[in-house]
């Protein structure tokens, strides 16, 4: 299956790729992530749990980062075992531009799998892998940004009552790179 969509981030492109190369945002960003630990030079190892259709399996994965141009590409490969579940791999190409507002950010995503995940059919997987996807970048773009624009409003609120002429709140990760 092949994916491909891209997204505007309001940082920097050297806070982006910061981002992309941090074990703990990725975490925060991948959907069912229980650890992940390990460096861009060596590569990241992970445990996420999923549910896929009736399937739900614990996958303990690995994924390497390649072609790397500081602040504008890299390419990340990954494979994953989900015991009888299956198994999922694939790959990445990620390229970040700067543009007004911010960093670009452009994936395109190819990924295979196998075992019982194979069975459940091209639609429900297709399904899921397109949802998994966008909440990562979903996730991403929250993490290196700060809140979404429904919940910047919400804050917006809690900031006035908070303290007059206040800063609006920072993203986590906003926070450790400023």
């Amino acid at each position: 299956m092949h994916m491909s969509d891209s997204r505007t981030i309001a940082a920097p492109p050297e806070q982006v790729w910061a981002a992309i190369l941090d074990p703990e945002v990725l975490k925060q960003c991948v959907p069912g992530c229980q650890e992940m630990h390990g460096s861009p030079e060596d590569g990241f190892e992970a445990t996420v749990v999923q549910k896929v259709g009736p399937v739900k399996a614990t996958f303990k994965g690995h994924v390497t980062l390649s072609e790397m141009i500081p602040n504008q590409s890299l390419t990340l490969s990954g494979e994953g075992k989900g015991g009888a579940a299956g198994f999922a791999k694939g790959g990445a190409d990620v390229t970040l531009k700067q543009v007004e507002g911010g960093t670009e950010l452009h994936y395109e995503v190819d990924a295979k799998v196998g075992g019982k995940l194979a069975q459940l059919g091209s639609r429900i997987i297709d399904g899921f892998a397109k949802k998994m996807a966008d909440q990562f970048f979903t996730n991403f773009q929250n993490a290196v940004e700060g809140p979404g624009k429904a919940e910047a409003e919400a804050e917006a609120g809690a900031l006035e009552s908070d303290a007059e002429g206040g800063e609006p709140k920072k993203g986590w990760f906003k926070k450790l790179v400023t």
